[in-house]
């Protein structure tokens, strides 16, 4: 077994971030050409959430690019799981129940946000927990943290695999309630 970690393990919460969307987990891993998060080929997020607020595409953009609008708009990122043990062969395994059995650290993700006292909305970028025991209890953890504190919280469709209208609607209402 091999200990992985989050690619972007250093990435730090801006102060000011009103809305914070919780991912699962990127490895640093060779293959990943991720620069940031959910900068694979096939994860929409950076044309979705740009569309949310009258933005242009954002999915081919450099990173500074990218940071500028989430800094504008006061958006930032978390992955809920900071570290995986993968056997060999499957250090760039991403599915979600092969991560759900083999992680050794999460981002304490409660006490960031009670740190971020500007946070006013959390999404997680999931709908279904079928198969992930391990992430549904931490995510239904930080939901009722959230509604405990008046933090909106909400489950959204993941913007990866494929873009779509629905999508964009889901997250637009969400994210900027209309």
């Amino acid at each position: 077994m091999k200990e992985i970690n989050h690619k972007f393990s250093g990435h730090k919460i801006q102060n000011d971030t009103e809305i914070l969307i919780i991912g699962t987990f990127n490895p640093d891993v060779k293959g990943n050409t991720a620069e940031f998060f959910y900068d694979r080929s096939r994860n929409y997020l950076w044309k979705i959430l740009p569309l949310c607020f009258g933005y242009e595409d954002l999915k081919k953009r450099t990173v500074e690019e990218k940071s500028h609008f989430i800094n504008e708009v006061k958006i930032d990122f978390v992955d809920l799981i900071e570290s995986v043990l993968a056997e060999s062969g499957q250090e760039d395994n991403v599915d979600d129940k092969y991560i759900d059995s083999r992680i050794s650290s999460c981002n304490d993700i409660i006490s960031l946000i009670d740190n971020h006292k500007t946070i006013r909305k959390v999404a997680f970028t999931r709908m279904s927990f079928g198969g992930i025991p391990n992430i549904k209890k931490r995510i239904s953890e930080i939901q009722a943290f959230c509604e405990s504190h008046g933090i909106q919280f909400q489950c959204l469709v993941t913007p990866a695999r494929f873009y779509s209208e629905a999508k964009l609607l889901e997250w637009k209402k969400f994210l900027t309630g209309s």
